[in-house]
């Protein structure tokens, strides 16, 4: 019997039957263009393979004026059906159901073809905050277009064989902003909200006749300008009796501060819109389902014994283990490889315009060319140097595939510098990569050394038979005038303890979480703080809602953050900068420490000293090029499948 009993019961929407309350829900994966190809429907039979109860493939545009950003999903014409259906199979043949996302963002467009700037269109000529982007008043014969287009999609979709659709009025998109009385200013008869959605489900009955239908919408759009929790209770309330479900999650992408519930950050508390789906739940008395930071089986579990939801999306948890409901059903929590929450090559790579993928599980998204490991010519002695998360995966891949890896590693413990990140406020779980990938190791039956770093004596002992170097890095301390005369820390230096002062200065390079982290930890821990960095903004190469979350975070705490700073040098109390832009300098005094978060440089002398054993060396990670852990884990796999 499973520990979740309420996750693994069966649960009926609009007559469709399936097999548990775990939901991939819509999102785009940047994997397919105009239809499903063979990338997309591995990515989701992958999902369906690995026990999943529905699937909710990506937002399908029902409009020619729906395109939303490149690599969407379209169906116009009957010859998408076979395409559309091969997904369908995939699915079925696995025992999830898969219901389509009908899509029309109205102002809410990223980009147009052909890199101009989009025409967007709107109930109102009500402009968005985000995309700074003045949408059109959409015509009467625009709006029965569209609607139309709805139903037409839908049509087409149950063709294919889709359980279901859902429309997607989530999230400040074209249904939403016809709900929302500060977006749709119309005098006519769609000046009524729900009229257009009204109509659109119509449309759809019609022309899908059978089929589940549901509607995503945020139980709040947590935004200045956005639906109300009791807006969006009344519009629920109203289109309950013709709908068989709502999807609820949270945010807008109208603003930076509601975009953040798109794929809301570790920072966020999991389960957080669960008393969002719960009211609606109440109010309506159909089936909800519910997403937001619902990364583990307990969390879901806990959800639905509640009664807060029926079903929990839990989408970055699948990509990060596809194989999370066999292993929860299976009584096997501790195999899970958890979502970290991180953001970083799920949606960080889809707003690069790249296919989605995890950068604890980098076969997400790449199902095809990591199908199955290559089959060892012979057994091989690999040593690993280094615990990083780099090291570790490389030898719990090629320990997985047969060769005999034993790790060794310098300090106490595993993690690397993942072990620093989880010191930070909101980065706690980000500790988690060390745990799931202790849990790979330990399955693939990797030998672990802790304490013990590899030198040419040790190798030249051990005699393997390729050694793998994954040392990390160091912080990065430039030579810069005065600093041996101020007080100056390293970033880890500070993570690890060392007195910071009552007035301190981050000089932050990499305009990463290293700087916000630190700022956060200084200032809650009463230090007047000034956040230097050099670049356009604070986190500038984190995912935009990362970024936004913790940047937020800083602004409450009264951080003062200053842009487009060069570190120049230091002189006892006075740190001394040069603004990128102008050259002019910039004076900061009274400052009692400097704090250097500068990047890293790469710590690969192990690699040369072992030029002259003649033994077979790979490098992977850091001690290549310092980067992130994205990249060290993708090394790691690949050199793992390989050698």
């Amino acid at each position: 019997m499973t520990s979740f009993p309420r996750l693994f019961s069966e649960v009926t929407i609009g007559g469709c039957t399936i097999r548990n309350r775990i939901v991939s829900t819509g999102h785009h994966t940047y994997l397919a263009d105009r239809v499903p190809g063979d990338r997309l429907v591995a990515y989701h039979e992958a999902r369906a393979r690995g026990g999943v109860g529905l699937i909710v493939s990506e937002i399908v545009a029902v409009h020619e004026t729906a395109g939303f950003s490149r690599d969407l999903l379209v169906a116009d014409s009957a010859d998408v059906i076979p395409a559309y259906a091969k997904l369908v199979e995939s699915c079925h043949r696995n025992g999830a159901r898969i219901f389509a996302q009908l899509f029309h963002p109205g102002r809410e467009i990223l980009s147009a073809p052909g890199g101009m700037l989009p025409i967007a269109w709107a109930p109102s000529a009500v402009p968005n905050e985000r995309f700074h982007i003045m949408p059109r008043p959409m015509t009467d014969g625009l709006i029965r277009e569209i609607v139309t287009g709805f139903g037409r999609t839908a049509g087409l979709l149950a063709e294919a064989g889709f359980d279901g659709f859902e429309i997607v009025a989530s999230h400040g998109y074209l249904p939403a902003q016809f709900l929302n009385p500060r977006v749709n200013l119309r005098d006519d008869a769609w000046g009524d909200g729900a009229l257009f959605l009204r109509d659109c489900i119509a449309a759809i009955r019609r022309q899908a006749p059978g089929k589940a239908l549901g509607m995503r919408i945020s139980g709040a759009e947590l935004d200045a300008d956005g639906l109300t929790q009791a807006e969006v209770l009344e519009a629920c309330t109203g289109l309950a009796p013709l709908l068989d479900y709502f999807s609820v999650t949270a945010g807008s992408s109208a603003s930076l501060g509601g975009s953040v519930h798109i794929t809301p950050p570790m920072g966020i508390s999991h389960g957080y819109a669960a008393p969002l789906s719960s009211a609606i739940r109440a109010a309506t008395g159909l089936p909800v389902m519910v997403t937001g930071r619902i990364n583990q089986p307990q969390v879901a579990e806990g959800i639905l014994s509640r009664d807060e939801a029926d079903l929990c999306g839990m989408t970055r948890a699948l990509i990060c283990d596809p194989e999370l409901p066999r292993k929860a059903e299976a009584d096997r929590p501790d195999d899970i490889r958890a979502c970290i929450g991180c953001n970083q090559a799920c949606i960080g790579r889809a707003h690069r315009g790249y296919g989605i993928s995890c950068i604890q599980h980098p076969e997400s998204g790449r199902e095809i060319e990591f199908a199955s490991p290559p089959v060892i010519a012979g057994k091989r002695r690999l040593l690993v140097a280094g615990g990083g998360p780099a090291g570790m995966k490389a030898a719990a891949v090629a320990a997985a595939r047969g060769h005999a890896v034993t790790l060794c590693e310098a300090g106490p413990r595993l993690g690397g510098q993942a072990l620093l990140g989880e010191k930070l406020p909101g980065r706690e779980e980000f500790g988690g990569i060390v745990t799931n990938l202790e849990r790979e190791m330990a399955a693939s039956g990797v030998t672990v050394l802790r304490n013990t770093a590899v030198t040419a004596n040790l190798v030249a002992a051990e005699a393997p038979d390729a050694v793998i170097v994954a040392t990390g890095a160091l912080p990065f301390v430039p030579e810069r005038e005065g600093l041996d005369a101020a007080h100056v820390l390293t970033a880890w230096q500070v993570l690890e303890g060392a007195n910071v002062g009552t007035n301190a200065v981050i000089a932050d390079w990499r305009s990463d979480w290293i700087g916000l982290g630190l700022a956060e930890r200084l200032a809650k821990d009463g230090c007047r703080l000034t956040l230097a960095v050099n670049g356009q903004m604070a986190g500038e190469t984190l995912q935009l809602y990362t970024r936004s979350h913790y940047v937020g975070r800083l602004h409450k705490l009264g951080v003062e953050i200053r842009p487009y700073l060069r570190l120049f040098g230091a002189d006892g109390d006075t740190v001394y900068f040069q603004n990128t832009l102008s050259d002019e300098a910039v004076i900061l005094d009274g400052i009692d420490t400097l704090v250097l978060a500068l990047g890293h440089r790469a710590r690969d002398g192990l690699a040369g000293e072992l030029e002259g054993l003649g033994v077979e060396v790979h490098m992977i990670g850091d001690c290549v090029a310092p980067r992130t852990a994205e990249e060290a884990v993708w090394e790691g796999l690949e050199l793992g499948w390989r050698i």
